[in-house]
């Protein structure tokens, strides 16, 4: 299925539903134990030749780990894009439908902030048609405020 490219940012996890998702979950419950290829496929339903695949792509994405036969999950690597993850959603639900979701253009009234620093009126003050900003002494304007000639000693 096609996807707008622009937008589409993709998981570090496999999507719900497939046998990659399927062995994380499983691996991430039983974070202690290593299991075979063979046992994952018994115990997951998942046709054996597509275990071996698919925790080698697992184990290129930095999500589990092995010593010999043995699989298990990276649980820090899995915690980690698992909290991401839950994080956008949250995001994304909490902001589902508000002034910037539902109007796509809200940016383009904003004003090009690039252009104004490269503008030569920001850097020379001669040419500025503003007036200077007036100094204030803060002891009048907040009268708790005392001015101090001597370092205050503790």
């Amino acid at each position: 299925m096609p996807v707008d490219f622009e937008s589409y940012h993709p998981s570090s996890l496999p999507d719900e539903g497939t046998n990659g998702r399927r062995i994380l979950e499983h691996l991430a419950q039983h974070s202690e134990l290593g299991f075979t290829p063979s046992e994952l496929a018994d115990e997951l339903d998942i046709p054996r030749g597509s275990v071996g695949t698919t925790l080698s792509r697992l184990d290129e994405r930095g999500l589990v780990r092995h010593k010999g036969e043995y699989w298990a999950i990276n649980i820090e690597a899995y915690d980690a894009q698992t909290a991401s993850e839950i994080g956008l959603r949250a995001v994304a639900d909490r902001f589902e439908g508000d002034h910037y979701d539902t109007n796509p253009d809200w940016d383009a009234a904003l004003p090009d902030v690039d252009a104004e620093a490269n503008d030569e009126r920001c850097f020379d003050v001669e040419a500025s048609s503003s007036p200077p900003i007036p100094m204030v002494n803060s002891s009048k304007t907040l009268p708790h405020l005392e001015r101090r000639d001597t370092p205050i000693r503790g």
